[in-house]
């Protein structure tokens, strides 16, 4: 797949919170939209801090919106161009369309904790009506969020003036009728819902049910249901918490519901395993229907193999028959009627295999990538370092490196595969692994349900690409 830079290059900072929107083309001039009334803008692209670094990205169902989640618990959610006779070429851009706080940090004083802003994961609503909704969790706290347009006030009240003020009932001698003037469009972002309270653990995923009516969240050890519509109760499906915590030998990782069966999730664990649950089978679902694990090959087992098979994502294709799961070297594909070995195992960076001293050292082996499917499920997506992420054709078994990177990134150019050099002698167009950059990492993805479009996080940049368009 040839894919180009469609110039929505979106550079986040944080100084006062602001959102910086930069295309790398400094001739390109920014379009003024009316819908950024609400947000003030900055330019300082030699600032960022930590709050700035991008820690979710996900499309809604439609592909029409893409949300993006930070460490400093703000949410930016940019819209699509819409399609225009004179600008046909811009279709594939999208332009801020609200930003706001999430969650503010907060201090566990039963604890002694500090509970950070960072948002973990962000997660769309089916659209009802005219207003967006969207699910966005940090360690702690689910917070349901509605993103909704006006461009009318009402004015001509009785008991209130023009500016607000409470009037004078002695001094009202008619009625007026209140009516809806135009004013100028605004995007406003309204806490609809909060859940909290629920988890002992730090929240690493949440996942909206197929019936939209119901949600879980995952911690280190339980799985939690809620209703959307109830705030002060959900119900405890999975706790893999052990009597004595001495005991304690794998923890969940990551869990999602099935795209069409509301009664079917599964969750991963740190060991490589996937347990496929049936909510009608009991209350408690501690006890799996099925469950997928490949048996470790002897001859390579080493200090490091616990950790590199932990799985740090799992998500169903589309179409429900497959499961896809990250650890730190592979992407692998489950048919759910085999559970025995994967149907598919994609190696992502097994040149990193000869360096996992050196990446447990600083940390880097724990890092945890997601990985995404294309709308039709024969691609798969999944980041790596040096800013390079990885696609995987299911069909054609063809596999490509691709480098997000404001360098090689200008607009509408055509992004150009990338490879790795193990040893030996180095090709120009090749870069050494001695040379990979490990603090440049793509760990957030997200792919538009219907269209060949990927967002993809670098640190606090996101570079939206799309399919060669001729």
């Amino acid at each position: 797949m040839a894919l180009r830079d469609t110039s929505s290059l979106h550079q986040l900072k944080s100084p006062k919170r602001d959102l910086d929107t930069q295309p790398p083309d400094s001739s390109m001039e920014e379009e003024s939209d009316t819908r950024k009334i609400n947000n003030s803008f900055l330019r300082d692209h030699n600032y960022a801090t930590e709050a700035d670094i991008i820690s979710t990205v996900e499309f809604n169902s439609s592909g029409e919106l893409l949300a993006t989640g930070d460490k400093g618990g703000r949410v930016v959610v940019f819209q699509r161009e819409q399609e225009s006779k004179s600008q046909s070429q811009r279709r594939g851009e999208y332009n801020v369309y609200s930003t706001f706080q999430s969650h503010e940090p907060e201090f566990d004083y039963l604890k002694s904790l500090e509970i950070e802003e960072k948002i973990n994961k962000i997660k769309w609503l089916p659209q009802q009506n005219a207003a967006y909704f969207l699910l966005s969790t940090n360690d702690k706290t689910v917070k349901l969020w509605k993103i909704s347009e006006r461009d009318k006030r009402p004015e001509g009240y009785n008991l209130k003036d023009e500016d607000g003020r409470i009037r004078d009932p002695s001094t009202i001698t008619s009625l007026r009728v209140p009516v809806l003037q135009p004013m100028d469009l605004m995007v406003e972002a309204t806490a609809r819902r909060v859940f909290s309270n629920a988890h002992t653990y730090h929240i690493n995923s949440i996942s909206v049910n197929s019936d939209h009516q119901t949600y879980i969240s995952t911690d280190d050890l339980q799985v939690n249901l809620w209703n959307l519509e109830i705030t002060n109760r959900s119900f405890n499906i999975v706790d893999i918490k052990p009597a004595n915590m001495e005991e304690l030998t794998e923890v969940i990782t990551s869990a999602e519901f099935h795209p069409q069966q509301c009664h079917t999730f599964a969750y991963s664990s740190s060991k490589g395993s996937i347990r496929l649950c049936d909510m009608r089978q009991a209350a408690l679902c501690d006890r799996h229907c099925k469950y997928f694990e490949e048996p470790e090959d002897p001859s390579t087992r080493s200090f490091f193999s616990e950790i590199i098979s932990s799985i740090s994502d799992v998500k169903f294709s589309h179409n429900g028959r497959y499961l896809m799961t990250r650890d730190y070297l592979t992407v692998k594909v489950w048919d759910l009627q085999m559970e025995n070995k994967p149907l598919e195992t994609y190696q992502v960076h097994d040149y990193l295999r000869g360096k996992l001293c050196s990446l447990y050292e600083n940390d880097c082996i724990f890092d945890k990538f997601e990985c995404v499917w294309n709308g039709s499920d024969s691609v798969i997506m999944t980041g790596s370092y040096n800013n390079f992420f990885r696609m995987f054709d299911r069909n054609t078994k063809r596999d490509v490196t691709l480098e997000a990177s404001r360098e090689n990134s200008k607009p509408r150019a055509i992004l150009k595969p990338r490879k790795v050099c193990i040893g030996g002698k180095r090709r120009k167009d090749e870069i050494s692994v001695d040379s990979l950059d490990f603090s440049k990492k793509i760990l957030h993805t997200t792919w538009h349900p219907h269209e060949n479009i990927i967002a993809v996080a670098a640190t606090n940049n996101l570079y939206i690409f799309q399919d060669k368009v001729n």
